[in-house]
């Protein structure tokens, strides 16, 4: 079954990259600047329903925020509250998010709690990685998870209850500067670094938009020349990013995920002449235990025992097949079908004719 799985993705791929096509700019592509930011912040959770932290830090982080509202705890006095959470809030920011929108939060807890379900999430500042505050989080959380337990120890557990969201649960108190209006010039990156896809973009925007309007810095930055004006840069970014560029062929390669048996051959891996032999071998190793007797009077003492056996055994069902000059996806697709090789077999088979000098090819194993 597993044999039959592959050869589908291994033909599959054969007619997915027969043709070359165009993409638009946007889906190669990102604009030098324009970009998300992580923002996290430490907050607590209440209103749980006895699922709760019993954790130090979350005690002393409740006294803390009970001092604030001028309610003063003695101190050695323990709260012993199970409706509370310590949390992680953490959040993206989007590239122009300005103050006053709503961006969604990621709620995860920090201690022992057993469920977030039903609590709420009280003011929490949220952090970019320079230290300043660029949202407040606060609301209420939605949670997936479920966990219940019985008297008697029973216990379910359904998803993942000691993390929830909350949509829009954060408001932007400060921008993020991307430098889009800045300079004559913008940089495009693209997603994956390749010398004829960063030229053929060059050469599809300057066909459409005029010549020397693009020029590539490297394999992966393009600078265009841009308005300097924001609205006539906004509309100019609108054009630039749908034209469509045919992207450069991927290099050849060999993807192999050992633990699922997934396996991708790309459309230039070609084979030199070689010859493989896919067969099995079978290793029994058995373990009995005997029965020590000593001889008449000698005084000694019965005891147990271990006696090992092993076996090797070759199956002989193996096979040989061979790799003509110039061996394309299609007949490597045919050979692993007629060897009825499994996933850990064509790996190994894979992997010796690299190491033989055969396979024309990067193989990845992941």
């Amino acid at each position: 079954m597993l044999t039959r799985k592959i050869a589908v993705i291994l033909t599959l791929c054969l007619f997915w990259q027969a043709e070359a096509y165009a993409e638009r700019i946007k889906d190669l592509a990102n604009v030098g600047g324009v970009r998300t930011n992580q923002l996290v912040g430490y907050g607590l959770v209440v209103g749980l329903n006895g699922s709760g932290d019993k954790t130090p830090f979350a005690e002393q982080s409740l006294l803390s925020m009970l001092n604030k509202f001028g309610i003063h705890v003695p101190a050695g006095v323990k709260t012993n509250s199970k409706n509370i959470a310590a949390v992680a809030v953490h959040a993206d920011l989007p590239a122009f998010a300005k103050q006053g929108q709503k961006i969604d939060i990621t709620v995860s807890s920090l201690g022992n709690a057993k469920s977030l379900r039903g609590g709420s999430l009280l003011l929490t500042p949220l952090k970019g990685v320079d230290g300043n505050v660029y949202a407040l989080a606060q609301g209420n959380l939605v949670v997936g998870g479920l966990d219940a337990s019985g008297g008697d120890g029973s216990r379910i557990t359904i998803n993942i209850p000691s993390v929830g969201r909350i949509p829009d649960g954060a408001t932007v108190e400060r921008t993020v500067n991307t430098g889009f209006d800045l300079g004559n010039t913008i940089t495009l990156n693209l997603k994956d670094a390749d010398f004829t896809t960063a030229t053929n973009m060059v050469n599809s925007i300057n066909a459409q938009l005029g010549e020397g309007t693009a020029s590539a810095r490297d394999a992966e930055s393009i600078d265009v020349m841009a308005p300097r004006l924001p609205n006539q840069r906004v509309a100019f970014l609108s054009v630039l990013e749908n034209i469509e560029v045919i992207p450069g062929q991927e290099a050849a390669k060999v993807i192999v995920n050992s633990r699922t048996g997934t396996v991708v051959i790309g459309q230039h891996v070609r084979v030199s002449p070689a010859a493989v032999t896919h067969g099995g071998l079978t290793v029994k190793i058995g373990e009995n235990t005997g029965i020590s007797q000593p001889n008449p009077f000698s005084g000694g003492q019965t005891a147990a025992t271990a006696q090992s056996s092993v076996d090797v055994q070759q199956s002989g069902d193996g096979r040989m097949f061979e790799f003509p000059n110039g061996t394309s996806l299609n007949d490597i697709v045919q050979a692993v079908n007629k060897v009825g090789a499994a996933p850990g077999d064509l790996v190994a088979i894979l992997e010796a004719l690299k190491q033989a000098g055969s396979l024309k090819a990067e193989l990845m194993i992941i």
